[in-house]
């Protein structure tokens, strides 16, 4: 590939790999050497990038003189080789087959292109113009049209195609704006101060007639209230004016970054009393400013006092919150990746973090036992004897004076902080307040060991019956589960003794069972999934279950059939329900949320045999 299709870091990318290759069969001298001249320059360009992105150089300008955000992954700031794009950028990110149409142009307005004489035919029949007709006629409509007069013929309007606007004319607020119609807003104006300035004029004059008049003694001393009003004018003005200086405070704009930033209201302009940033140090190698942003990150004097600077740079505000978190965590990632570990904070944010949470645990851990082992060896003074309680808590800077008889004689006596609750506050012959004791989950008593709120102390009695009904309930515990063990133990000899006697032939003992627990598989408790039903008495009693639901039916309406109800006295009827039975019952339940329950719906439960 020749070298015009490749760019300046590609070409300096080519001339890299071919020192390696040259290292790799060079003697170590060789490598040596390599290593010396291509790390300060890897360095350099790493310093370089850095200080971009913390502000303290300006930012890198692509071919059209954008700045580039320098917080841009390189694997989108970087073009392939075969646009041989010279400088850094976007502009590969963008299509390029995009037609940039031609903005500016707007409607015209009150254009006329051709006057006529007499009328058209086709034209409009109300004014006489051939661009519309009648309906969309915008002018007042005439007692004679123009068809009937011939007079008064409209002009033809300009037809004018769709404007096609950019980008930028889409979103221009004065396209189409008329400098001349501004003119008018400059006439009322004049025309508003010209009437104010005549009122003032004659209140003047009216306020030197009243002096002079007064003067004389025809007018009697009284209030102006035009001096008044007027004073209260200048007082409304005043509060005008710091509101509109409040407001110009204040305002919405974009920071924290060369390109912009997070859109916040930050204090626009500074105090007029501070010195501007860029005049606490005029020495042009010093911290940058940028204008666009009104930001200067680096301290801009940083050999001088620390106590007496009052500005250190825009940086100080940064390093707070996550911010510190966030920079170690690159850190770390790069570090790691320096020793080998294939890891990237941009490619792989979530592993990068989790290595760096691994790192911290590890660290802490080796931590402690260092110190253990040092306090183990040296020992802990801080620990072995502590200060006593007077000590720590009833240190004041509080100057109190007493005389020999402990009488107050200068400075005040320490108040003591009380709570807004009742405390020390004993009930019912308690010795301790509700809350001293904690026990599985509850509050009580710690002198009676009591659960109940507001109840009598009972002492050492009631902590006894406590600890004897504890006991107690363990006790029938214990009882229980031995019963239950003996009574598991008996019926698994039963089956025993029943199983050995089938299998030698005797006559196996009849158990006597609880009907219920016998049929529960029947009447809907916990159904067994091995079930075993006969398709044959299925299909019967499915049939049986019809004939039943029909004879309900008939004596539902009243044709004399007998059901249920109508059985006679000494009738008796089977109340041994077999599987099946209850499984026909199951099919032709009558369900009413069913939709399937149509009449013309399923096949009555035959399908499910």
């Amino acid at each position: 590939m020749s070298g015009a299709f490749k760019s300046r870091d590609e070409h300096r990318r080519a001339q890299e790999l071919e020192e390696a290759r040259k290292v790799r069969r060079a003697p170590d001298a060789h490598a040596a050497r390599f290593v010396a001249f291509i790390q300060p320059l890897s360095l350099s360009r790493s310093r370089r990038i850095s200080g971009r992105r913390a502000g303290l150089a300006p930012a890198e300008l692509d071919e059209d003189g954008n700045e580039i955000n320098p917080h841009i992954p390189q694997f989108m700031a970087a073009a392939p080789w075969y646009l041989s794009q010279n400088k850094p950028g976007l502009k590969h990110q963008k299509a390029f087959n995009l037609v940039e149409k031609e903005g500016g142009d707007w409607y015209k307005r009150g254009v006329k292109t051709f006057q006529a004489t007499k009328f058209r035919k086709g034209a409009c029949e109300n004014c006489g113009a051939m661009t519309h007709k009648k309906k969309d006629c915008v002018e007042r409509p005439r007692k004679a049209g123009a068809a009937k007069t011939g007079k008064n013929i409209a002009a033809d309007e300009l037809i004018q195609a769709d404007v096609d606007l950019n980008y930028d004319g889409k979103r221009d607020r004065y396209n189409g704006f008329d400098a001349s119609d501004y003119s008018r807003v400059v006439d009322r104006f004049d025309k508003a101060e010209a009437l104010k300035q005549e009122v003032a004029k004659k209140k003047e004059l009216e306020r030197a007639y009243r002096k002079a008049n007064r003067a004389d003694g025809d007018v009697p001393e009284e209030k102006d209230e035009d001096d008044a009003a007027e004073s209260s004018d200048s007082d409304d003005d005043a509060k005008v004016e710091d509101a509109d200086a409040q407001g110009f405070m204040k305002v919405t704009k974009r920071v924290r970054s060369a390109g912009g930033g997070a859109s916040m209201t930050v204090r626009n302009l500074r105090i007029r009393e501070d010195t501007a940033k860029y005049l606490r140090n005029l020495d042009l190698s010093s911290a940058y400013y940028d204008p666009k942003t009104r930001s200067m990150r680096e301290n801009p004097t940083p050999n001088n006092d620390p106590s007496e600077q009052f500005y250190v740079g825009d940086n100080v505000t940064r390093k707070t919150g996550d911010t510190l978190g966030f920079e170690r965590l690159n850190g770390h990632a790069f570090d790691a990746y320096q020793k080998g570990q294939e890891i990237h904070m941009q490619a792989a944010p979530s592993q990068a973090e989790l290595l760096y949470k691994q790192f911290k645990e590890k660290k802490d851990k080796l931590t402690g036992v260092t110190k253990d082992k040092i306090l183990e060896k040296y020992g802990n003074a801080a620990s072995a004897d502590p200060a006593p309680e007077g000590l720590l808590l009833g240190q004041t800077e509080q100057y109190v004076e007493y005389d020999r008889a402990g009488r107050l004689v200068k400075g005040g006596e320490r108040v003591v902080l009380k709570s807004r609750y009742e405390e020390d506050v004993y009930e019912q012959n308690h010795k301790s307040v509700w809350g001293s004791y904690w026990h599985a989950g509850q509050w009580g008593y710690a002198c009676c060991r009591s659960f109940s709120k507001n109840a009598y102390c009972t002492g050492i009695r009631g902590i006894e019956a406590s600890n004897a009904s504890a006991d107690l309930m363990k006790d029938n515990l214990a009882a229980r589960e031995a019963a239950m063990d003996a009574k598991k133990k008996e019926e698994e000899e039963e089956e025993a003794a029943a199983a050995a006697a089938a299998a030698t032939g005797g006559e196996k003992k009849k158990k006597t069972k609880n009907p219920f627990e016998a049929k529960k598989d029947m009447w809907g408790g916990d159904v067994e999934e091995d079930v075993a039903l006969d398709p044959k008495k299925l299909m019967e009693a499915l049939r049986k279950e019809d004939a039943r639901l029909k004879e309900g039916d008939d004596d539902d309406d009243g044709d004399g059939g007998k059901g249920d109800r109508k059985r006679g006295y000494n009738v008796n009827h089977e109340v041994d329900v077999t599987e099946e039975e209850m499984e026909a019952y199951r099919l032709k339940r009558s369900r009413k949320d069913d939709p399937m329950n149509a009449p013309d719906a399923g096949t009555k439960g035959y399908d499910l045999v």
